[in-house]
């Protein structure tokens, strides 16, 4: 039975701080937490939020550790668009965490599949994910998992569709510069987290968040899997959740 419960927030910067506490609470309850994190500009004012309730002495990450979602193939944890080296700059050198905890796909692995299975490897022996943070893509994406015939369980290395390199081109200097390919997560680890707090934030959300969740279940639209998930939070401001009922 599905159960999703609605944080709205009046704008992204309340929507952000909603979405901190959710992360706060669980890492009070269950200080040892395996957190799922995400990247891309939906989490940054979440992560600078728990920066400031960290050095507030609100939230611990001593004993937490961390799985990102996905990685860039081909590039270094040193290039300033990978996403261990957002994690590093938005989160990880911000909180008391151990660098040793935080996990992320190593881009520049030699041999991309041993990489995905070394990837499940580690959530496995962490014992899964506790809190499994995503965004949303406006085709439905979750991670890199892209609209696609089925829906991929482990892992894997995906081929980015051309929604989502030119959204993301304006963090490169140009769309040639964007990476084509990404190790992601797959659905199955995602829908086995005992919670998934998705964040979304702008009207350019809207129709997504409607087919994710009044929209039929289809590996096309990625994120409509949700709909399955025991226990989803969706913090999102007024206009991401404009298109919901009674909303």
């Amino acid at each position: 039975m599905n159960k999703l419960r609605i944080y709205k927030g009046a704008d992204y910067n309340d929507m952000s701080r909603k979405a901190a506490a959710v992360i706060q609470a669980q890492l009070t309850v269950k200080p040892e937490s395996v957190l799922g994190l995400a990247t891309g500009s939906s989490p940054v004012g979440l992560y600078d939020v728990l920066a400031k309730m960290y050095k507030d002495g609100e939230v611990d990450f001593s004993c937490a550790k961390t799985v990102n979602l996905d990685e860039y193939l081909g590039l270094s944890p040193d290039n300033d668009q990978s996403y261990r080296y957002f994690m590093q700059k938005n989160l990880f050198s911000r909180v008391n965490i151990d660098i040793a905890n935080t996990y992320v796909p190593n881009g520049l692995a030699a041999d991309p599949d041993e990489e995905c299975a070394r990837y499940d490897d580690i959530i496995e022996k962490l014992g899964g994910v506790d809190l499994q943070l995503i965004g949303i893509g406006v085709n439905g994406h979750i991670g890199f998992n892209e609209p696609a015939d089925s829906f991929p369980v482990k892992t894997h290395v995906e081929a980015l569709a051309e929604k989502t390199i030119n959204v993301n081109k304006r963090f490169f200097k140009s769309v040639d510069d964007v990476p084509r390919k990404a190790f992601t997560m797959g659905i199955g680890a995602i829908m086995s987290a005992p919670v998934v707090l998705l964040i979304a934030s702008g009207k350019e959300k809207a129709q997504a968040l409607k087919e994710a969740f009044f929209g039929p279940v289809t590996p096309h639209f990625p994120a409509s899997v949700l709909q399955f998930h025991r226990n989803v939070i969706l913090a999102a401001d007024k206009e991401a959740l404009s298109l919901f009922p009674d909303r």
